[in-house]
């Protein structure tokens, strides 16, 4: 990659040139040219603007967070100048679910994500980092395992900013959670809110809408969401609808009662006036992949009707989520702890086991463990650890989650390579790692994570787009940046257009693959050359600068712009 080097300070100021030119006399005499000086200069790369039109070569001009021209800049010069021909230039990838909210607290490099172009995390699947009450702020501190930090904050805005002040290379973004606004108020229990609890939940995504969330986020299938009633749910995304942000939701199921639970995702909608997203668009287990056409069509037809609905995935046919998820609701009511207690007792045991969720053990990988003497088995099967220790799958999973006092990490291979492809085509769906962001080295790799934390955006452009041709990759842009900036209603964020954000990804659309791995996920994507984040380079030549630019983003519904 050519550097074209420093403009002289003195020339800079001025924005000026000296010349020579011919006097009358034929002396030489100075002459002063105007020479446009930019902070980062981007020449010759091949421009994909996010909006997925055809591609076109141009220079980039970028002066403190804007890009301020894009064209012919032959004049011009750059503080750093950079020739990129060759090259694709593009606005940086929005990841629509992110569960970095933790590892950027400490790890703020975002690494595994901002090297593949990542220039936005977004938080709030079902949970947020606020608003927090004091007795959810000590279980925050209390729960961590590898992970450590501090918790200052009891807002949702108070934790983004937080983020940004200790310095954060990604922005940052968060939906607030709708099991979060229940426990504040009604802590893991199984009943409906009182009306006046139910006034304080909204009070709380107001004050959230407020202060910059993006709307309200669920997630359907965990304790405590579970409780949660369709009127609930309702009455929480008004308020979102109100501030002109979104309901984002985990439905209730993605497997047998697939298009059960899209109905209710569409009915919240409908009733609210809130804009919709579905998380992570799958039909999970082998007997429900029929079921993804059906899916397909009634979110279609819901966006014929007007409906603003869409969706997000991953690039992968395996899920992931706690050990707890085989769990019936019932058994987990008060919270991690209550739950412990009950399935120690052997007599819980038997009432669970004939309503355990639990998928052929062969296909369950364990992946993350909080108790140090049981991380022997990340990486291995439930199957695998039941033979070792001699008992059912069934007990081996009650043994070990009392064991651990965790939810367990585990990998989930339910979904059909097909769907994935079908889902990744589909004009109305963004992409998603629904992971960490974390980096190949103590304390991450204590753990086995799922492999799209380290490359479902890399996996998107080099499998998807350059190996399988699923969809071009001008199309494959424009839904990994101003699609889902679109959706968020972001200002002036996920295009490449003069007086936006210069948050820019350069990448090499021959080479950009994920190397991650289910057996070996600590690997790093490769092919993104440059990453700026509010004009600022975090990845330069393929390694990271150390900047920490990132900037809490805000929502439709805050107050105060910056």
């Amino acid at each position: 990659m050519r550097i074209w080097g420093l403009v002289g300070a003195a020339g800079a100021l001025a924005g000026l040139a000296i010349g020579c030119a011919s006097g009358p006399r034929g002396e030489t005499t100075a002459r002063e040219v105007e020479v446009a000086v930019h902070d980062v200069l981007l020449r010759g790369g091949t421009i994909y603007d996010g909006g997925g039109g055809a591609a076109f070569v141009a220079d980039v001009a970028i002066d403190g967070d804007r890009i301020v021209a894009i064209g012919e800049l032959a004049g011009a010069r750059g503080r750093l100048d950079l020739d990129v021909s060759g090259l694709a230039v593009a606005p940086g990838f929005v990841n629509m679910l992110s569960w970095a909210d933790e590892s950027l607290l400490v790890d703020g490099r975002s690494l595994s994500d901002i090297v593949q172009g990542v220039t936005l995390e977004v938080f709030g699947e079902g949970t947020s980092m606020g608003p927090l009450s004091e007795p959810m702020r000590e279980r925050l501190l209390t729960n961590q395992s590898e992970l450590r930090y501090e918790v200052p904050w009891t807002t949702l805005a108070g934790y983004l900013a937080h983020l940004e002040a200790k310095g954060v290379s990604t922005n940052v973004a968060s939906f607030v959670g709708a099991a979060t606004v229940r426990i504040h108020e009604l802590g893991y229990e199984d009943r409906a809110p009182t009306p006046e609890e139910l006034d304080r939940m909204r009070s709380l995504v107001a004050a959230a809408m407020r202060e910059g969330a993006m709307g309200v986020g669920s997630s359907l299938p965990y304790i405590p969401a579970a409780f949660a009633s369709t009127d609930e749910l309702v009455a929480l995304a008004e308020v979102a609808a109100a501030h002109g942000g979104m309901y984002i939701s985990h439905i209730r199921d993605e497997g047998g009662q697939l298009l059960e639970s899209l109905d209710e995702h569409l009915e919240i909608l409908r009733r609210s006036g809130a804009r919709g997203e579905v998380y992570h668009f799958k039909a999970s287990g082998k007997a429900n992949w029929g079921k993804f056409d059906a899916a397909i069509a009634k979110l279609e037809a819901a966006r014929a009707q007007g409906l603003a609905v869409t969706a997000d995935v991953y690039p992968y046919p395996a899920s992931s989520t706690g050990l707890t998820y085989a769990l019936p609701a019932w058994v987990q009511e008060g919270g991690l702890e209550k739950m412990l207690e009950r399935i120690a007792d052997p007599e819980i045991r038997a009432l669970v086991l004939p309503e355990l969720s639990l998928i052929p053990p062969e296909d369950l990988l364990l992946i993350e463990f909080r108790n140090p003497a049981l991380r022997r088995y990340v990486g291995w099967t439930l199957a695998a650890v039941a033979a070792e220790r001699g008992t059912s799958p069934e007990q081996t999973l009650f043994d070990l989650l009392v064991e651990d006092r965790s939810r367990i990490g585990t990998v989930r291979f339910t979904m059909s390579e097909e769907n994935v492809r079908k889902a990744i085509a589909l004009p109305w769906v963004s992409f998603c790692s629904d992971g960490e962001s974390v980096a190949p080295e103590p304390p991450f790799t204590h753990s086995q994570p799922h492999p799209r934390s380290y490359g479902s955006f890399a996996r998107i452009l080099g499998k998807y787009v350059r190996e399988e041709g699923v969809l071009p990759l001008a199309e494959a842009i424009r839904k990994l940046t101003g699609l889902p900036a679109e959706n968020l209603r972001l200002d002036r964020r996920g295009r490449l257009l003069t007086g936006y954000f210069a948050d820019v990804v350069v990448f090499d659309p021959a080479t950009v693959i994920d190397r991650a791995t289910f057996e070996r996920p600590h690997q790093l994507a490769t092919g993104v050359q440059h990453v700026l984040v509010n004009g600022v380079p975090v990845i330069s030549d393929g390694a990271h600068t150390g900047a920490t630019p990132g900037r809490f983003v805000r929502g439709p519904g805050v107050e105060v712009k910056r």
